[in-house]
């Protein structure tokens, strides 16, 4: 067994986490110290997840990612268990529609906005008032390169997105100079959220990606370690684009 890194002293709050993205973070920032909350929907997954961080330096809160009270639990919680939430990795998200934006249910887009910018927005406040405000720290939230450039068939998602970056720059500017806030903006990641995007046909989505494959989720997870990190004390306001090199492709036949 892999011996467990010295405690850093550092406490990160991720959302979404029991599995892909927000697990690959939570196991980006175990494997270099930090102890981590991690939230979601499920509760057995959540457990499941914890037993593979190692229960000493992880636990979960279950719930809905939009629901204040929920918000409100996970950060109360962090507090109790370890004292402190010095990053926050906004990563829950949600997109439960295909199609154009010209069919597309306004209901659903409002649920799509919901999870996806009021909770990221929703848990950074609570984790400002919590302990960043007078301590500092970094807020990273996962937005999509469909948030940057047109994506057909999840308009709804990429509009959110979109939104998701300007949410980071406006937080950026209120935040600072006590904590920086940055965006990662993934391509397609192998995860069972994106499933639908390559499912059968990774080989052909991999090819137009001149890196030669699509992301895993430790590609986002180490991005995420880098802007809570040190080394990037001198970054905030940014999206980083992790893409395998796709946009390279922009405007070519």
């Amino acid at each position: 067994m892999t011996a467990l890194p010295e405690l850093s002293g550092k406490v990160a709050l991720v959302t979404g986490a029991s599995r892909g993205i927000g697990y690959g973070v939570a196991e980006a920032l175990v494997a270099r110290g930090d102890r981590v909350v991690i939230t979601g929907r499920g509760e057995d997954a959540l457990k499941e997840a914890v037993e593979r961080l190692g229960a000493e330096r992880a636990i979960h809160v279950a719930g809905k990612a939009h629901d204040e009270a929920h918000q409100a639990l996970a950060v109360e919680r962090a507090m109790e268990a370890f004292g402190r939430v010095d990053y926050l990795i906004n990563n829950a998200g949600t997109n439960p529609v295909f199609g154009p934006l010209a069919d597309l249910d306004l209901n659903v887009a409002r649920k799509v906005f919901e999870t996806n910018v009021i909770s990221a927005l929703g848990f950074a406040q609570k984790t400002w008032h919590a302990w960043q405000k007078d301590n500092g720290g970094a807020i990273v939230n996962i937005a999509s390169v469909a948030g940057i450039a047109p994506s057909p068939f999840i308009a709804a998602y990429g509009v959110s997105k979109a939104a998701m970056i300007n949410l980071t720059q406006q937080m950026a500017h209120e935040f600072a100079p006590k904590v920086r806030v940055n965006a990662i903006a993934p391509a397609v990641v192998k995860t069972k959220f994106a499933q639908a995007l390559y499912e059968g046909r990774e080989a052909e989505a991999a090819a137009a990606y001149p890196l030669g494959r699509l992301g895993v989720p430790s590609d986002i997870g180490g991005a995420a370690a880098f802007l809570t990190s040190d080394q990037s004390d001198w970054v905030t306001g940014q999206t980083l684009v992790v893409d395998g090199g796709i946009f390279l492709n922009a405007g070519v036949g």
